[in-house]
């Protein structure tokens, strides 16, 4: 069996259909030989006795209770009346001509009330039918196998025709169906074959089922991947840029101080310049590395709230003081607990922070409730397309550095199961680090930790 699914697993759709195709084929013969031909002569059995029935009731109503006269109507049945106590045939009606040859066969002396039988004449089924009318009367009934050999073979071509149609008609919705899959998904292996290779390629299917929106979300990453490659290629211009930069600086004013020369007044001033460059450098250099670790964060703490968060957003503040000196930093903290490592949360807390400064007017101001941290400037308002990008690494706003500050607090804050959020307020910008809803202890243990803590008062 396992053999068969691995076979199985390698074949192509086409395959598969022929493969099932076959099989069906299979089955429908077994069936076909086995099944129908003996339900088709139990069928006919029964019909053929039911028709002998028929002929008998019509024959004893008209000629033996003399409401009639009985004509043969091309009846292919033979009536005998027996007689019980003379043991000889008083009357017959033999369209068939069997009298003589079955009539010394049968045993007409039966006390059951209908009896069914077949015997062979010169190689000939006949069926017959023994019927007691009275205690003195009997009727035997005879007809010819021709008869039933007729009505089987019609029966059998009757169902054999129709299987035959459904199954044709079956298998010609089924290969159009397969068709209509197999055609699809060939387009779309080409689509990607063609991504593979670099060349331009368009995909579009007109199809609204999973396929539809397989091909819709194939498309969709394609033209992200292409954008997110044309933003990784600008970015890594950009840093290159602005690596460059730095180091230039720091190359010419170094060599200029070794000879002697002081490229901006005083020696001190020019240091300052040199000390300036390699901050911005390291800073650029750090975020680099902080997105690319982050990427393998993984909350491996203990459950539960284990990092005071004032803690962490006073040590933020105090470094992002120095930015802007003209920029208010007001706040309204409570003590609340986050769930997480403290340096992931400091770095969310800066670049939030920093991120305000940046773009704000005058005013920053962060507030740490129970429920949320959040973080506004007054600043101006945000695009509607800036904001449903706001997460996304590499996404630079007009004054933004990197692109990569906000991704990282995408990262950490997805990793420990909070949510953020960024949106424009009446008068600025608010962005949120929205914790997730404590789970609610069941009514009973909170009943219990009560008693315990009343419990634990007493004894005190």
């Amino acid at each position: 069996m396992k053999r068969i699914r691995i076979w199985i697993k390698y074949l192509t759709l086409m395959e598969q259909f022929i493969t099932i195709s076959f099989l069906v084929m299979i089955i429908f013969l077994l069936f076909f030989f086995t099944f129908i031909p003996n339900n088709v002569d139990s069928f006919v059995n029964d019909q053929l006795y039911e028709y002998i029935h028929s002929s008998q009731n019509d024959y004893i109503s008209r000629v033996i209770f003399g409401q009639g006269s009985y004509s043969n109507d091309g009846s292919d049945v033979s009536h005998f009346l027996y007689s019980k106590n003379t043991h000889l045939y008083l009357s017959e009606y033999d369209p068939s001509g069997l009298a003589g040859q079955a009539l010394g066969l049968i045993d007409p002396d039966i006390e059951e009330a209908i009896f069914d039988n077949t015997i062979e004449i010169n190689d000939t089924s006949v069926v017959y039918t023994i019927r007691q009318i009275d205690d003195s009367f009997n009727l035997v009934s005879i007809v010819k196998n021709d008869y039933r050999n007729a009505m089987r073979s019609a029966l059998a071509n009757s169902v054999v025709n129709v299987t035959t149609v459904m199954v044709v008609v079956i298998y010609s919705f089924l290969s159009l169906w397969v068709f209509s899959l197999i055609r699809p998904l060939n387009i779309i292996k080409n689509y990607i074959d063609k991504l593979r290779k670099g060349d331009k390629a368009t995909l579009s299917l007109n199809r609204h089922d999973e396929i539809g929106e397989v091909a819709d979300a194939l498309v969709d990453m394609s033209d992200e991947l292409t954008k997110q490659s044309r933003i990784r290629e600008e970015m890594i211009q950009n840093i290159s840029h602005d690596l460059k930069t730095p180091i230039a600086t720091i190359k010419s004013y170094s060599e200029s101080i070794k000879d002697g020369i002081y490229p901006y007044d005083t020696l001190e001033k020019s240091v300052d310049v040199i000390i300036e460059h390699a901050d911005r450098l390291e800073k650029k250099v750090y975020s680099l590395i902080t997105f690319n670790k982050l990427g393998y964060l993984v909350d491996d703490l203990p459950e539960g709230d284990n990092l005071n968060m004032v803690d962490v957003i006073q040590d933020a503040i105090l470094a992002a003081t120095v930015l802007r000196r003209d920029i208010k930093i007001e706040t309204d903290l409570q003590e609340v607990y986050f769930h997480g490592d403290r340096e992931s949360w400091l770095i969310v807390v800066e670049n939030l922070l920093d991120n305000a400064i940046r773009y704000a007017k005058s005013l920053v101001k962060i507030t740490l409730t129970p429920e949320e941290l959040t973080i506004f400037d007054d600043g101006e308002l945000m695009d509607k397309d800036r904001i449903e990008k706001l997460f996304k690494p590499y996404e630079m706003g007009n004054k933004g550095k990197f692109g990569l500050g906000l991704s990282i607090v995408k990262r950490v804050t997805d990793t420990y199961g909070y949510k953020a959020v960024g949106e424009n307020m009446s008068d600025g910008v608010i962005f949120r680090i929205i914790k997730p809803k404590a789970k609610k202890i069941k009514k009973k243990e909170g009943k219990k930790v009560a008693e315990e803590n009343n419990e634990d008062k007493k004894s005190v």
